[in-house]
């Protein structure tokens, strides 16, 4: 990571550096939260993803009926979190825009199938990539992003 160029718009109040944030992006197994809003309420779902660390974006992909690519066609604005349920509590969110493409899905899904499950031989993984062509991928920008970080507080 250019360290002269921030690719993520990391928050000065930010309780990790880039080099921190990157590298729990690059290596958490967490799903992502992703929020995002086109009627009365706001939609949050939880996807399976890979950080595009020279690009600074963060990629996962959804089904083309999906509620989530329905509400990111009418609003290209989301926000997300990618955060651990149990303590110390830590974690990165923000806000992103983002852009869909049915282009390279297949190959998102064979990175990210194996980062969530182990492998691609289960019936999931084979029943997912079998599927591709129906699948967006999501490319989340972020616009802003923040980290926090409870462990020091809870231990």
């Amino acid at each position: 990571m250019n360290p002269k160029k921030s690719l993520m718009n990391l928050k000065k109040s930010s309780a990790w550096s880039e080099q921190e944030v990157c590298s729990f992006l690059a290596t958490s197994k967490i799903p992502l939260r992703i929020a995002t809003t086109t009627g009365s309420y706001p939609t949050l779902c939880s996807v399976w993803y890979m950080f595009d660390e020279p690009r600074g974006d963060l990629l996962c992909v959804s089904h083309e009926n999906s509620q989530l690519v329905s509400d990111l066609m009418a609003n290209q604005k989301c926000s997300f979190e990618i955060a651990p349920n149990e303590p110390p509590y830590c974690g990165v969110r923000g806000k992103a825009m983002v852009t869909l493409s049915k282009d390279y899905a297949l190959e998102t899904l064979t990175t990210v199938i194996p980062r969530y499950l182990g492998d691609a031989e289960s019936r999931l993984a084979k029943w997912l990539i079998g599927r591709s062509h129906e699948e967006y991928v999501i490319r989340l920008r972020p616009v802003q992003m923040t980290s926090w970080d409870y462990s020091e507080r809870m231990s």
